[in-house]
């Protein structure tokens, strides 16, 4: 006799029941909760970190925009483009 493993019903015993959902309030509540624990950065480790990334993402784009450019004149040389 073959055993189902696959499904919703599979390690289930059948007797066990779904968790009870979470009131709204409950949720709401538990979420502030959370965000009080959030070591929020200071405006100067704000606006430090803000720099990075825009930095690292012009880098970024010069590199990929490089690296096109590259392969379209590539590509352009190897099949005659105009």
């Amino acid at each position: 006799m073959a055993i189902d493993t696959r499904g919703e019903t599979a390690g289930k015993p059948s007797g066990e029941k779904k968790p009870k959902r979470t009131s709204p309030a409950l949720f709401y509540r538990q979420i502030v909760a959370e965000l009080r624990k959030v070591i929020w950065p200071t405006r100067k480790e704000l606006i430090s970190y803000t720099i990075i990334v825009l930095v690292f993402v012009l880098i970024m784009v010069g590199i990929v925009a490089g690296l096109d450019a590259l392969f379209t004149e590539g590509v352009l040389r190897i099949f005659g483009g105009s």
